[in-house]
């Protein structure tokens, strides 16, 4: 079997055949189909962060042109240059929800870790059934210095920091379920 090239992707069609492409040759395809719409250097950065997503956030060897184009449409509606209709179920406005990170310590349990994590799971579960395009959650500096109990930024607040962001976007990609919703965490 001959080995694929680091920078490519296959690409399955309908028929079945597979057929490889770098992020390079993927956006020369897309722009001949569209080039008097788009951009040409913005179709370039939005089928190459396609690519990357599928070759290194999801380590895939692999795609169809369906699963493609519909993350790239996906990506060309966000920044509200997508020539289709949008559907009824989207709106002009995002569905924006927040939360406040230090609502979620609570007050008997002296700002215990311990407690703060499954209640921040369960606000994102609670706040993915609401369906948002944007998840917020703000106060976090403030927050984790209640946690760690400190009155100025150190380094154990640091580690909390980075704790609570990489829990929250891990907990985001296992409750997710295909939904379409960015993290927003500050």
């Amino acid at each position: 079997m001959i080995q694929l090239a680091e920078d490519c992707l296959l690409f399955q069609t309908d028929e079945g055949e597979k057929v490889p492409y770098s992020a390079e040759l993927i956006s020369v395809e897309i722009m001949g189909d569209s080039a008097s719409c788009f951009d040409s250097e913005f179709i370039k950065h939005a089928a190459a962060a396609v690519f990357h997503y599928f070759r290194d956030e999801l380590d895939r060897d692999s795609v169809t042109v369906a699963e493609f184009s519909f993350a790239l449409e996906k990506i060309l509606r966000g920044f509200k240059l997508a020539s289709g209709v949008q559907s009824q179920t989207e709106s002009s406005e995002p569905r924006i929800v927040r939360s406040d990170l230090c609502r979620l310590i609570g007050e008997n349990d002296g700002a215990s870790e311990l407690f703060f994590f499954p209640r921040l799971r369960d606000e994102l579960r609670s706040q993915m059934s609401l369906e948002p395009q944007m998840l917020c959650f703000q106060g976090l500096r403030q927050c984790v210095k209640q946690l760690a109990g400190a009155r100025r930024w150190s380094g154990r607040c640091q580690t909390l920091h980075d704790q609570i962001v990489e829990y929250l976007r891990s907990c985001m990609c296992q409750d997710n379920s295909g939904a379409n919703c960015a993290l927003v965490v500050k």
